[in-house]
């Protein structure tokens, strides 16, 4: 291990017992007091991974990370956080923060984050190993095959010179400009008779004048077998073609036959001039290009991970086969179309930085595969150069973190919770206190009427503390259904009371709709209604952000079928962009900006599907909204547990009895 870590706390407790802790985990450890003093030390160490506190006095961490960032986007930076804190610990992960811990510091905790950055670290150097090596690569290859072939492409303008020559057979043994060819030269007479040869030829086939033109060939035998020097004097052409030879050790030579006709002063052949280039060493190169190119082929396409090549315009030129197989065939489409069906290239696109400043970007986001699954993805993006060093590609490889995700998702949704409820919890602390304080009193003064007031109050205040303790616990970890048979029609009017007061408010028009025969269901009505009224919400919300007209309203209906109850809320507010909806039910997505906390509708959407239904949304910009929320009329088995008995505990308080 040979990470280093800059930690910045202003408690210098917490740098002196958090530094040795790393420091024995084998970390090069360096410390600052502050954000200024931080900044000094990484302009001066550099440092793999920054570990700091987000709450400062002077530079806050949120400030820290920013300014880290813009300096060297590379760096891994965990944030420690107190559990009021969750609101900047979430800023901080949509600034590109790693991760973030809360205090006081669990080891585990902290392994695992350090872990994960490392990891990043490490997948960030091998991919940019392996494109520098793979680059001079096949440069190197490149190089010696168009050597090669430049060899190639200055013999074959001998194609022509044997043209009105009528002595070459005297000149072949006599002059030396044949001996000087990297090639072998023969001359070969009408009747298919070698007659002259140059040194090399001699050299490596052996003596062959004398003897019939096919006999240097492999499997060519008599005149009539397609032998080079047979189809020039059957055609009267010169001829090219790929043959092969055979040496005087009984070893191929691949070769290019280039043969040409000698004409005599009546114009028929006298003679054929033969040119054979010995293509060995370009066959070679070919066969490592080759197996260069599919070997690289292989490792593209059995890469656990989405790999693309994108060029300036932003339009997929290849990809691999699990990107094929998820988003489809790519036919030129844009990067920003295939993953989150944009018109325009997304905010901070890696590919688009890659292409200014030549260097490496990694950027973490939500696609959409082609079967409409959410994946969370790490992308890493590197330049792709050609022989000049100009950049003409960007390869994008992009690596699945859902699961990763689903798991931080669920922690730091727990962790929103207990913070969150935590003031509230106090308050009712303090209630119950004043409330045993009154029934102590009552008790003394022997005053029955201030008894039983104070009995009422701390029933009613425990029983508000013992609501809101089930419900951190419901969404805690999975727990059944509280179950029982609703009354549509009934339902739908309690939570329309629920939502009407605020759009009167917000100046927005309420209709609820029912129909004749909504029927029963079976369902958590408590958790369904809560559900419920955060779309009836969102739908005033966005009613009251569109100004373009006077008027807005929301509508709230249900109806159904014989085995289904469907509850509708429509609004005609600002509507939402494709990729908008296909995020809108993800943890910490919000379109409000800091107005909202992106849980409301991630907590909608586990109810109902916990009900087995789902949530539809249709949406155009400017045109409104419409959720449309379906559930059996009776909750699958798997949903399904004892409805509560009056008097009996229910849930995890059973439990905890």
């Amino acid at each position: 291990m040979s990470e280093s870590i800059l930690l910045v706390d202003d408690e210098e407790g917490i740098r002196k017992v958090l530094g040795i802790t790393l420091a024995d985990a084998g970390y090069r450890v360096t410390t600052a007091a502050d954000g200024e003093e931080a900044m000094r030390r990484f302009a001066e160490e550099r440092p793999d991974i920054v570990l700091t506190d987000i709450k400062m006095p002077g530079m806050s961490g949120l400030e820290l990370l920013e300014s880290i960032k813009s300096r060297d986007s590379e760096v891994e930076v965990i944030m420690l956080t107190g559990h009021g804190d969750m609101e900047l610990a979430i800023q901080s992960l949509k600034r590109d923060a790693t991760d973030f811990i809360t205090k006081p510091i669990n080891d585990d905790v902290l392994d695992i984050a350090l872990g994960r950055a490392r990891e990043r670290i490490t997948m960030r150097r091998r991919l940019r190993e392996y494109t520098e090596n793979l680059e001079d690569m096949v440069a190197k290859q490149s190089a010696r095959l168009v050597a090669a072939e430049r060899q190639l492409a200055a013999l074959q303008v001998m194609d022509g010179i044997a043209s009105g020559v009528q002595t070459l057979s005297r000149m072949l043994d006599q002059a030396g400009i044949f001996n000087e060819l990297p090639c072998f030269v023969s001359m070969h007479s009408r009747y298919l008779e070698i007659v002259a040869t140059n040194d090399l030829y001699k050299e490596r086939l052996g003596h062959k004048v004398g003897q019939p033109s096919w006999e240097v060939y492999k499997g060519r035998e008599g005149s009539g077998n397609g032998c080079p020097v047979w189809k020039v004097i059957e055609t009267g052409e010169g001829q090219r073609s790929n043959e092969i030879l055979i040496d005087k050790h009984g070893q191929e030579i691949p070769v290019i036959v280039h043969t040409a006709p000698i004409l005599d002063n009546d114009g028929e052949i006298e003679m054929v001039l033969e040119i054979s280039v010995d293509v060995s060493e370009v066959r070679r190169l070919q066969d490592e290009l080759r197996i260069t190119r599919e070997r690289y082929r292989q490792l593209f396409d059995e890469a656990p991970c989405y790999i693309a090549v994108i060029d300036r315009s932003l339009k997929v030129v290849d990809a691999n086969r699990r990107f094929h197989h998820d988003f489809g065939e790519p036919a030129a489409r844009h990067c920003h179309d295939i993953f989150a069906h944009r018109l325009a290239a997304c905010q901070g696109c890696p590919v688009e930085r890659s292409f200014d400043d030549g260097k490496p970007h990694q950027y973490e986001t939500v696609v959409t595969t082609g079967d409409g699954r959410q994946a969370n993805v790490l992308v890493w993006t590197s330049p792709l150069r050609d022989a000049a060093g100009n950049i003409t590609e960007v390869m994008e490889m992009s690596t699945d973190i859902t699961q990763v995700r689903q798991l931080q998702d669920r922690l730091s949704q727990l962790g929103l919770l207990l913070g969150s409820t935590a003031h509230g919890i106090k308050g009712l602390l303090t209630a119950l206190d004043g409330g045993v304080y009154r029934l102590g009193s009552g008790l003394d003064r022997n005053d029955e009427a201030r008894v039983r007031d104070s009995f009422e109050d701390i029933r009613h205040l425990t029983g508000r503390l013992r609501k809101m303790v089930l419900d951190i616990l419901y969404y805690a970890k999975k727990r059944d259904l509280n179950w029982e048979v609703v009354v549509a029609e009934r339902f739908a009017t309690e939570t329309a009371e629920l939502i009407e007061g605020k759009a009167v408010n917000r100046g927005v028009g309420f209709q609820l709709e029912i129909a004749a025969e909504s029927g029963t269901f079976e369902a958590d009505a408590g958790a369904l209604s809560a559900a419920l009224v955060n779309l009836l919400e969102n739908a005033v919300e966005a009613c009251a952000a569109e100004r373009s007209r006077p008027e807005h309203s929301v509508t709230f209906s249900v109806g159904g079928d014989a085995n289904h109850v469907e509850f509708s809320v429509r609004d005609d507010g600002v509507g939402m962009d494709r990729e908008t909806r296909e995020k809108l039910f993800t943890l910490f997505f919000s379109s409000k900006g800091s107005a909202g906390t992106g849980i409301g509708l991630f907590v909608a959407n586990q109810v109902v599907q916990q009900h087995g239904g789902h949530i539809a949304v249709a949406s155009e910009p400017g045109h409104g909204t419409t959720f449309t929320v379906s559930l059996p009329r009776r909750l699958p088995d798997v949903a399904r547990c004892p409805a509560p008995q009056n008097g009996q505990p229910e849930g995890d308080e059973a439990d905890d009895n």
